[in-house]
Formats: structure tokens, sequence, C-alpha cells
């Protein structure tokens, strides 16, 4: 299966955002103080929708 942009930029937010939990020592971003605040799991949320919706706002593609 070949993996769209979307689904390509999805594997790396997912990579930069384990990568940091690592780091951190921590399993999920739940455990981290600045949960609320973090830019890298902003873009990996982001992404992720991005990767469902195919970038088009509204529905899904599943």
């Amino acid at each position: 299966m070949v993996k769209d942009e979307f689904e390509l930029r999805l594997d790396e937010m997912a990579k930069i955002l384990t990568d940091c939990q690592a780091q951190k020592g921590l399993s999920s971003c739940f455990n981290c103080e600045l949960i609320f605040e973090c830019e890298t799991r902003k873009n990996y949320v982001d992404a992720a929708y991005n990767s469902m919706s195919k970038g088009d706002s509204g529905g899904f593609e599943f």
C-alpha cells in the first residue's frame, strides 16, 4: 500500500511524539505537565485529523 502525503506526515509526527515521550520517560502525553501547551502533541493531533480527512474540512474517509 502506498501512503499519501497525509499518512506520511502522520508517521513523521508520530515518530517525533514518541521520541519526545521516550526522552521524558513517559508512555503517554497524558502524564506530561505540558500536555495542553505542547506544540509537538498539537502537530500530531493536526496530522491525525488531516490524515483522516485527507486535508478536507468536515467528513472522514474510513
